[in-house]
């Protein structure tokens, strides 16, 4: 994603509900023709004014759409965004952009809720996601937080989101950022669906633990109808119908 307000670019299920149990329902594949797969993109104001008509005309299902980075900073074209892309018929979801070291998890997710990350069981609002990558900042790769300080963040982050929406949001990450700053952490990937970036032909290697990919951005240079300029391409680990069972909690 190109998300953050400097020039650095990042280094580097079907319907998960509640349990383990659904993750079980995916298939993991080696890339995207091995399965059906639905298509999708993520956007921030990098991308300027979007037509989601356009968008949604040329074959894109869902979005996830920046709201907030930190505990202050809200993008300036998400309500346009947000709205414009529902009423296009676009399924689209919230994402958070953490910063593990200006606040606590906590204080984000709740930033986060009141600011665009809420949900509604409408069949095109996707649970929120958590974007926790390697620091574009100053402050070392995993934000100068230890393996456990990275996971108790994450933890906190994960948990208030919940008690503010009553879902469970999604992770996107990379697995080398992942491994290396959670220590490998297998934690969250029981009920929280993995969105996975990685820049390539194949998923790859997943983060440890991780059964399946329910989201995987696979490149970052995409061009779709409607959006000028280069812009994140996704794809959705299912059908439309499984994803609309994941916007339900269904």
């Amino acid at each position: 994603m190109t998300r953050t307000r400097v020039s650095l670019r990042r280094l580097f299920a079907a319907g998960l509900t509640v349990a383990a149990t659904a993750a079980a329902a995916l298939v993991a594949t080696a890339g995207p023709a091995a399965a059906a797969t639905t298509a999708g993109v993520d956007v921030s104001h990098y991308q300027g004014s979007i037509n989601w008509t356009s968008v949604r005309n040329a074959g894109i299902e869902f979005a996830y759409i920046k709201a907030t980075e930190g505990s202050s900073y809200k993008d300036p074209n998400f309500n346009a965004n947000y709205v414009n892309s529902y009423n296009a018929g676009v399924i689209r979801g919230a994402y958070h952009f953490a910063r593990p070291n200006i606040s606590s998890g906590a204080n984000q997710a709740g930033y986060l809720a009141s600011n665009g990350g809420a949900w509604s069981a409408d069949s095109r609002t996707l649970p929120a996601a958590l974007d926790v990558e390697a620091n574009p900042y100053s402050g070392g790769t995993c934000y100068g937080l230890s393996t456990t300080g990275m996971r108790n963040w994450i933890q906190d982050f994960l948990n208030t989101y919940r008690s503010r929406t009553g879902r469970y949001a999604v992770i996107y990450t990379t697995t080398s950022w992942w491994n290396q700053c959670t220590g490998s952490w297998t934690g969250p990937w029981a009920n929280h669906p993995l969105w996975l970036a990685r820049w390539a032909s194949a998923p790859g290697t997943l983060p440890a633990g991780a059964p399946v990919w329910s989201f995987w951005q696979y490149t970052s240079s995409g061009s779709v109808s409607g959006i000028s300029g280069n812009v994140d391409r996704n794809y959705w680990n299912g059908d439309r119908s499984r994803l609309i069972a994941l916007a339900n909690n269904t």
